[in-house]
């Protein structure tokens, strides 16, 4: 139990400091090390603007509060033997490994993390500031390219690297994870403020995030216009020239193959089955009764992160907090502390 408030002090102390420095911009502006981490991260990742790691991190921040971390600890139990836990993080979206590195520290293991190449400068920064608050996360936090000397791995990936995962560490007990996407249900009653808020839950991170909506279920004959109007509010991802590399790009393909789609300039709205969409393009389906739509969605539960919708379903979430998770939304809806609290 000593140990468990050690790490509920460590963290809450991380948590404040990452929401000072991204919502004071006078204490981010004077803090040199936060600002040579977020450029250099941006640097190796043209992804990882300021304003999409800031929101990462503040994210983080306002996760990592001693009341929050009392709470979600509260229903495990820690083991008192400390195992090596391998982790194989992604990096799609800014710190997206942290939340297993969490898990590792909080249920009593250490983690041998191999880090993303596309995100390997912001979780170092994070075990900095751990290890000058307490020096034992210099131990407990190791980042190495081989996983070697473990006793258990989580692997995130694609649905062909799962191949992979399997291949070399299905010999331990392992979380293995693939592709996930989110949706949003239109109801056809939406306002203003629903799609200035659906816009952050399709245009953070660029769409590159499991929990970014990629795909529309929308009523027959529903009208797009207002949903055009209202996330015009997202067009600085015009700024990005990736992005917009992208953009152009899908829109050339269904030029060249006569594919009809909408377009506002920035996003491309067109009608597919698919849960996955290309950086830039967003898919829609048509329903005509939403009970039944509840039921197919609940036939894909490996497929679908998190559903968006203004109406209420089982476990959906409401407009704009996609990408606001809290300490107990596990990524693939596989519970991480208990796997790794029960070895």
């Amino acid at each position: 139990m000593q140990e468990l408030d050690q790490h509920i002090k460590a963290f809450s102390l991380l948590g404040e400091s990452l929401r000072t420095l991204t919502e004071d911009s006078d204490s981010a502006t004077t803090d040199t090390g936060f600002l040579d981490m977020i450029q250099k991260a941006k640097a190796e990742n043209p992804w990882f603007d300021e304003s999409n790691t800031k929101h990462a991190l503040n994210a983080i921040g306002n996760l990592l509060t001693a009341e929050s971390l009392n709470e979600w600890a509260k229903d495990y139990i820690i083991s008192s033997k400390a195992r090596t836990i391998g982790v194989i993080m992604p990096g799609n979206i800014p710190a997206a490994g942290f939340h297993d590195l969490l898990c590792v520290v909080f249920s009593g293991n250490r983690l041998k993390a191999k880090m993303s190449r596309d995100d390997s400068v912001i979780l170092p920064y994070i075990k900095s500031f751990l290890t000058n608050v307490d020096e034992k996360y210099n131990e407990l936090i190791l980042f190495e390219d081989n996983l070697k000397d473990i006793d258990a791995v989580i692997a995130t990936g694609s649905n062909n690297t799962f191949r992979y995962f399997d291949y070399y560490f299905s010999k331990y007990p392992h979380i293995f994870r693939k592709n996930r996407n989110s949706v949003a249900v239109i109801t056809g009653n939406e306002n203003e403020f629903d799609f200035l808020l659906l816009s952050k839950d399709i245009f953070r991170y660029y769409g590159l995030g499991c929990r970014n909506v990629s795909k529309l279920f929308v009523p027959e004959d529903y009208n797009f216009d207002m949903m055009f109007h209202y996330i015009t509010s997202a067009a600085d991802v015009m700024q990005h020239s990736k992005y917009m590399n992208n953009y152009d790009y899908q829109r050339t393909l269904l030029l060249m193959n006569n594919i009809p789609f909408l377009t506002n300039n920035f996003l491309i709205v067109k009608e597919d089955p698919s849960l996955s969409s290309p950086v830039s393009v967003l898919h829609y389906e048509k329903y005509s009764d939403v009970l039944q739509l509840e039921s197919l969605l609940e036939q894909n539960p490996n497929d679908i992160q998190c559903i968006v919708s203004k109406t209420e379903g089982p476990d959906w979430v409401s407009p704009g907090h996609a990408q606001l998770p809290t300490l107990g939304d596990y990524a693939d809806n596989i519970d991480t502390m208990k796997f790794l609290t029960t070895l």
